[in-house]
């Protein structure tokens, strides 16, 4: 998975504090899935530009 990001973690601290609280669960499971997201991508474009994969 990548790292986070400025904009990620602005994002999670807003819905974890926003006043109508969003399940914690919820919040952390769409971060986690976006960060698996962005690093599946990021590896299927350099394999299509035939960059080693490290």
């Amino acid at each position: 998975m990548i790292g986070y990001t400025v904009p990620e973690i602005r994002r999670l601290l807003i819905n974890l504090v926003h006043h109508y609280l969003p399940d914690a669960r919820h919040v952390w499971h769409w971060s986690r899935w976006r960060r698996r997201r962005q690093h599946q991508a990021r590896l299927s474009h350099y394999k299509r530009r035939g960059y080693p994969l490290t």
